[in-house]
């Protein structure tokens, strides 16, 4: 039997061992109770120098020794006789390990993982003893074995705290002394190692070139990632020295039908389900029914991640470094431009899908509903990818179909899921097969998103040239469509009312429903506040009747609206309540900021600023998060607002110059009740300094600066002053007719007064209203009162 001594045998760690701290405590308290923990991960994770710094914390618990017995480069028939030597015994090796304390660490289980759990397993049973502590890419699968997944490397929290970042500084910094990071350098490398996917054996691969390249040159080459990350060291083992090697060892490990597998869902830009994998990657060598089993066993092996949940369904992708190797073995394979046709195919299904569950006269449970938003709203990289193919191919009408077959998703969720663009460069595209009708829908859709980013002009004209379209075809949904956005995007009511009888004659509920939203937010923005409730309330009835969760609470919003014009805080509330509970199981990021902002606006209404502060905080961190950049500058609005009723004048002035910067629009009457109070604290002078520099901050700069308090650097040259005080606003006949609709009289009583007509009057309110920004005399005479 060996000596005690000779099975401790662990080598000593080559360099600094960087983070990972939170993993080895949750192991070694594993390791105290369970005898077989296996630590699987992809190639490059890190799994044997995890393994090793957990051996070396937990070996005084093994009196009886550790040993590691390196499996990497073994062939079937090799492991037993290979432990032997290891141990240094000539005999079996239960009666070695037999009556001792020992930790066996096996490392590279991969290439013999059969016999591998088999030896396992037997000596575990010989031995009471004996512990076993493995890595490998895929579990044993024996009896009594824990599996620990490998995560990569944490990119949560502070950039320069986190443990990607750190361990790339201390190999940087190994590889050219002196090595620091500036404050933009710190973000590339955040970026670089999110890119890398958080690998250990990649990070470190990037770090040591900082000896030749900059930080962004290397950020900016790596899209070639397996030819720049291909400098390892000389003695380390040769799968180890290149990224390439990493995965190419990986590879050649799978069987044919896994090799197929892994290349094919390369097809898949972001994720997909077993649905999806099914319908795009089964063909020839891989039938359907040989998927499952397949993608069961590529998870196995730590090539796909499961990737929590998608609508219920189990969620699958790749790393980014897998799936550039399986790209280009794809690519070598000759299946690609099949491969992306099925893809885009199963997204055409689904979209065909969609349109049948929300056809005229069609009853669809909210359920199955909720399905299709989360489903498309994890899948939008799919979208866009099935798009792009289809620009790729020349063929510009199943992207077309599909796009204008998921509107309603595209147009209620209030983000266009970066489609713009492709949407403009799939309708440049001439093809016959694209018909008079889908060009015209898909051009009302451009519109319709066009909308969403405050495009008025855009919209206006998409909806002029999608209803000829629509019309000179016979497509009457097209049309109604197409009249419901040129009522949103010029005001004008007669193609709304047009627009409603049709729906109302087709049955079309959810089409009608549009218009009556369409009705009520027109109605709201020109201050006729029973018109808009009656409309929100036909809303909200309808969308009850359909089950139909978003609208009900697109109603509840518009409802809240009106009730806080009316001074009915009481109701507002209300209603934003109940829209917010409509939208717990949908990533509704639209209506969930707009009740959180409601909700926030009611609150400093009545003066609750801890409220008010709790939910604006969460209304602007999910527009950050949204990227909506209309939607930051508007919550930037109320968080000025906010500070001014907490007395930070400085910080009110710079939030309300960024809010009316992003939005590119003049200041208004409510951005005067922020200044006004401001410049009676601060000074004119201060004010004006502060003006310029909130318009030079960025939408980044603007958030921390509401959030955390943050504020800007001296102003940059050239951004603009302060705004015009409120007088310079209104023309000497505005600030006329605003003093008499103060003193409470009728735009007949004005016209009398003045010596005008009528509609000369009701024509100088409306653009007092517009120049102010309110919707209301009511709000006009409050601020001819305050600025008295």
């Amino acid at each position: 039997m060996a000596r005690s001594a000779d099975l401790s045998h662990l080598p000593a760690e080559p360099n600094l061992f960087v983070g990972r701290e939170s993993d080895v405590e949750e192991l070694v308290h594993l390791m105290e109770v369970t005898r077989a923990v296996t630590l699987c991960g992809a190639g490059g994770i890190g799994k044997t120098r995890l393994a090793m710094r957990l051996a070396a914390r937990v070996a005084p618990g093994f009196p009886g020794g550790v040993r590691l017995v390196e499996l990497a480069d073994l062939e079937k028939g090799q492991l037993l006789g290979h432990l032997r030597g290891a141990l240094g015994i000539a005999g079996d090796p239960r009666h070695a390990l037999a009556g001792r304390r020992v930790l066996l660490v096996l490392d590279n289980c991969e290439p013999v993982i059969a016999e591998c759990a088999e030896l396992c397993s037997d000596l575990l049973s010989a031995c009471p003893g004996l512990t076993v502590l493995a890595t490998s890419r895929e579990p044993l699968r024996m009896p009594g074995e824990t599996v620990w997944r490998v995560p990569p490397l944490s990119l949560a929290g502070e950039p320069a705290r986190s443990e990607a970042v750190r361990l790339f500084l201390a190999r940087a910094t190994a590889a050219r002394p002196g090595f620091e990071l500036t404050g933009e350098e710190l973000a590339q490398v955040a970026e670089l190692c999110r890119a890398l996917d958080g690998l250990p054996l990649a990070i470190e691969l990037a770090a040591a070139l900082v000896r030749v390249l900059s930080v962004r040159q290397l950020a900016d080459r790596l899209d070639d990632r397996f030819r720049l990350l291909a400098g390892g060291a000389r003695t380390a083992p040769a799968r180890q020295r290149t990224l390439r090697a990493a995965v190419d060892w990986s590879y050649r490990l799978l069987s044919p039908q896994e090799r197929l597998l892994l290349r094919r869902t390369a097809v898949f830009r972001a994720c997909w389900t077993l649905d999806l994998a099914e319908g795009v990657c089964a063909g020839p060598g891989l039938p359907v029914e040989d998927v499952l089993p397949r993608l069961c066993d590529l998870v196995d092996k730590s090539l796909v991640v499961l990737d929590g949940q998608l609508a219920g369904e189990a969620r699958y992708r790749l790393l980014e470094t897998v799936r550039e190797y399986a790209l280009e073995q794809l690519a070598d394979s000759g299946d690609e431009p099949e491969l992306r046709g099925a893809h885009l195919a199963a997204m055409a299904r689904m979209g065909a899908q969609f349109k049948a569950v929300v056809a005229p006269g069609v009853s669809t449970a909210w359920g199955v509903m909720e399905r299709f938003v989360n489903l498309f709203d994890g899948l939008k990289p799919e979208i866009g990818a099935a798009a792009d193919w289809s620009m790729a191919i020349g063929g510009p009408e199943v992207a077309l179909k599909l796009l204008t077959d998921m509107r309603y998703l595209l147009v209620a969720s209030g983000r266009p899921l970066g489609l713009t663009g492709r949407l403009d460069r799939l309708l440049a595209l001439e093809s016959p097969r694209v018909r008079p009708e889908l060009r015209g829908q898909a051009t009302i859709l451009r519109g319709e998103l066009a909308v969403l980013e405050g495009d008025l002009a855009t919209a206006a004209r998409c909806a002029r040239t999608g209803v000829e379209l629509c019309r000179s075809s016979g497509d009457v949904y097209g049309e109604a469509v197409g009249m419901i956005l040129q009522a949103q995007s010029t005001g004008e009511q007669e193609p709304l009312h047009l627009a409603l009888e049709a729906a109302r004659r087709s049955g079309d509920s959810i089409l009608e429903s549009f218009a009556q939203g369409t009705r009520a937010n027109l109605g709201l923005c020109q201050g006729r506040l029973h018109e808009a409730r009656r409309a929100f309330e036909e809303v909200l009835a309808l969308c009850e009747r359909l089950d139909n969760h978003w609208g009900q609470s697109t109603g509840h919003i518009g409802l809240a609206q009106v009730a806080r014009r009316a001074g009915d805080p009481a109701t507002a509330k209300r209603h934003y309540e109940s829209g917010l509970r409509l939208l717990r199981h949908i990533d509704a990021r639209q209506q969930i900021i707009s009740c959180l902002s409601g909700l926030g606006r009611v609150a400093l209404d009545q003066g609750d600023l801890a409220e008010a502060r709790s939910r604006l905080t969460e209304a602007l961190v999910l527009s950050r998060d949204a990227g909506l950049r209309a939607d930051i500058a508007r919550r930037l609005e109320a968080w000025s607002c906010l500070v001014t009723a907490e007395g930070d004048y400085e910080r009110a002035v710079l939030l309300a110059s960024a809010s009316v910067a992003l939005r590119g629009r003049r200041p208004d009457a409510r951005t005067e009740d922020v200044l006004r109070p401001a410049r009676a604290r601060l000074g004119e002078q201060t004010v004006s300094l502060l003006w310029s520099e909130g318009a030079a901050m960025t939408p980044d700069e603007a958030v921390s600066c509401a959030l955390d308090g943050e504020l800007p650097g001296p102003r940059a040259e050239g951004a603009p002053a302060t705004p015009a005080a409120r007088a310079s606003r209104l023309t000497a006949r505005e600030l006329e007719i605003a003093d008499l609709v103060a003193r409470g009289l009728s735009n007949r009583a004005i016209a009398d007064e003045l010596v005008i007509s009528p509609a000369t009057a009701a024509r100088h309110v409306a653009n007092i209203l517009s120049k102010l920004g309110f919707s209301t005399r009511t709000q006009i005479a409050a601020w001819v009162i305050g600025g008295r």
